[in-house]
C-alpha cells in the first residue's frame, strides 16, 4: 500500500464584495495582530464566570495548551516570562493556547461581595468542560502551576479523554492533614495573607535573599488591587480534597504527565510523593537546580527545552530542534523501571555538549532528569 502522505491546503479566500486586494491584506495583517495579543472571553458555568484568553489558531489533529496559574498569580505574571522566552516560540508556533483566569483573578476584575461562595478547586475544574465547549475543543495539553497543576489533575480524573498530557508544576495532590492544619493556623496568627502566599511561591532563601524578582512578585502580591479575591482562591486552595491518586490502582492520570518542581523549593516532598503514586510508564519527573519555587518564571530556557521533549514523546514537533538542555551544560537522566513487577533497573547517562541532544526516554521507563 502505498504510503500516506499529509498535505497542506491553502484555502484561497474570496475578495469580498467591492474588497480590493489591498484592504484584504489590511484586514488579514490586523486579524493576525488581535491573534497574537489574544482574545479574551467570558463564559457562564454552573458555578459562576470564568475568563480566559486564547492565542493562536486551533490546528489541525493538534491539541491546545490549556494553561492554569497559581494562587496569588494570574495567568500573564504566571506564565508570560515563560511563553514569551525565544525558544518557546518554535511551540507556540505549532499550537493554539488557552490561557483561564480563575474567577476574579482576571486583570481589572472586581472585588467579590462579602459572603460570596467562591468556587472549590473541584468545581474550579467542572468550569473546564465549558470552556471547550465554548471553543469547540475536543483536547488539551494541561500545563498547570500549584493550585493549577491541581485542577487540570482533577480534571484529567473526570475526563481522561479529552487530555492528551500533563505538564505539573509544584503540584500538591494531598489534602492538607491535621499537622498541616495547625501549622497554618499558627502562620495565620503571626503572618498575613500575602505573606503566606509568597511562601507558597517561593523558598524562604529566595524571600531572604530579595532578588529583582522576588521584589516584583512581592509587590504584585502585597498590591494586589483584588486582594479579596486572591484570599478566596487561597482558602479553596487549602480546602482542597485528596487526589487519591494510586499506582496501579483504578484512580490513576492515564495520559503522560511531567512533574517539575525547583531543587529546594516549597513543594518538593509533594511532587516526589505524586510520582510516587502515578503510572512509572507515563510519568517524567524534572527537578530543576537553581529554580527556586517557580521553575517557569527563573529557567524558562530549561522548562522550554524539556517541554519539547515531552511534545516529542507524544508524537508532536518530531522534527525539532533541541538546543539549550544539550549545550548549556552536562544534564544527567536517570530512569528507572519496574519489570515484571519483582525486578528493576535503573539506568544513568550523562551527556556533554559535544554528544548532541539528550534522547527521548525508552517507552516502560520512568525518566529522572535533573538539570
Amino acid at each position: 500500500m502505498a504510503e500516506l502522505q499529509e498535505v497542506q491546503i491553502t484555502e484561497e479566500r474570496p475578495l469580498l464584495p467591492g474588497q480590493t486586494p489591498e484592504a484584504a491584506k489590511e484586514a488579514e495583517l490586523a486579524a493576525r495582530i488581535l491573534l497574537d495579543q489574544g482574545q479574551t472571553h467570558s463564559v457562564e458555568t454552573p458555578y459562576g464566570s470564568v475568563t480566559f484568553t486564547v492565542y493562536g489558531t486551533p490546528k489541525p489533529k493538534r491539541p491546545a495548551i490549556f494553561t492554569y496559574h497559581d494562587v496569588g498569580l494570574n495567568y500573564k505574571s504566571c506564565f508570560q516570562p515563560l511563553f514569551q522566552f525565544g525558544d518557546m516560540q518554535e511551540i507556540i508556533q505549532n499550537f493554539v493556547r488557552v490561557h483561564v483566569d480563575a474567577p476574579g483573578m482576571e486583570e481589572g476584575a472586581p472585588v467579590f461581595p462579602v459572603g460570596y461562595q467562591y468556587p472549590s478547586l473541584d468545581q474550579l475544574a467542572d468550569m473546564i468542560p465549558c470552556i471547550l465547549q465554548y471553543l469547540n475543543f475536543s483536547s488539551i495539553i494541561g500545563v498547570g502551576v500549584g493550585a493549577g497543576a491541581y485542577i487540570l489533575s482533577r480534571f484529567a480524573l473526570t475526563h481522561p479523554d479529552t487530555v492528551e498530557g500533563l505538564v505539573l508544576i509544584n503540584i500538591d495532590p494531598n489534602a492538607k492533614g491535621w499537622m498541616d492544619w495547625a501549622a497554618h493556623k499558627l502562620t495565620g496568627l503571626t503572618s498575613s495573607i500575602p505573606e503566606m502566599i509568597l511562601g507558597h511561591l517561593f523558598s524562604q532563601e529566595e524571600l531572604s535573599g530579595n532578588s529583582e524578582l522576588i521584589q516584583k512578585y512581592r509587590n504584585i502580591v502585597m498590591h494586589a488591587p483584588n486582594l479579596d479575591n486572591i484570599e478566596l482562591y487561597w482558602n479553596s486552595y487549602n480546602n482542597r480534597r485528596d487526589l487519591n491518586l494510586e499506582r496501579g490502582g483504578d484512580v490513576t492520570l492515564k495520559c503522560p504527565v511531567m512533574l517539575v518542581v525547583g531543587d529546594q523549593a516549597p513543594h518538593e516532598d509533594a511532587v516526589v510523593e505524586c510520582n510516587s503514586k502515578l503510572d512509572p510508564t507515563q510519568t517524567s519527573f524534572l527537578k530543576m537546580a537553581d529554580s527556586g519555587g517557580q521553575p517557569q518564571l527563573t529557567q524558562p530556557g530549561k522548562l522550554t527545552e524539556a517541554f519539547k521533549y515531552f511534545l516529542q514523546g507524544m508524537g508532536y514537533m518530531a522534527s525539532s530542534c533541541m538546543t539549550r538542555l544539550s549545550r548549556s551544560r552536562t544534564a544527567s537522566l536517570t530512569s528507572a523501571a519496574s519489570i515484571d513487577g519483582n525486578r528493576s533497573r535503573s539506568r544513568t547517562l550523562s551527556q556533554s555538549s559535544e554528544s548532541g541532544p539528550l534522547p527521548s526516554g525508552p517507552p516502560g521507563h520512568t525518566m529522572e532528569v535533573s538539570c
